[in-house]
């Protein structure tokens, strides 16, 4: 079986950074004022198919005009380097971006506005995906 680059950079830096914790393997004793909302994280690469990266700069002008318009109470953002093998045998590392958002499920629009910022992140940076992993979590603030 046959894996993309991105598929194999975004798990493993899933791996690394936790993405893989849900709420069900957390502890079991829970605040009494938590309750569940969704946890999505986008795992966006920074590697440009014609060459160079996705700029420090380019990813904020990004996240002000696309993600925090439509997550205006916040988000996180987290750093990371992912590695691909390619179909030549090389082994490519990259610089990535992962994205975090809680939000309550009641949330009516967070699914369009997730999927509106992964199209839009591949359009202006010619990118093949953006991963999404959705779970829940249990939250207090």
């Amino acid at each position: 079986m046959r894996f993309s680059r991105r598929f194999v950079l975004t798990t493993a830096a899933a791996m690394v950074l936790g993405g893989g914790v849900t709420a069900a393997s957390a502890a079991t004793t829970a605040s009494p004022d938590s309750s569940l909302w969704k946890r999505t994280e986008l795992y966006f690469g920074t590697a440009k198919p014609n060459g160079g990266e996705v700029t420090e700069k380019e990813f904020a002008d990004f996240s002000a005009k696309d993600i925090t318009p439509r997550f205006p109470d916040g988000f996180t953002q987290l750093e990371g380097t992912g590695q691909w093998r390619s179909g030549g045998g090389e082994v490519v590392r990259e610089h990535s971006i992962v994205l975090v958002v809680l939000y309550p499920p009641t949330n009516q629009h967070a699914n369009e506005d997730l999927e509106q910022i992964r199209t839009d992140y591949k359009h202006l940076f010619d990118q093949e995906s953006v991963l999404r992993t959705d779970s829940t979590a249990r939250v207090s603030f």
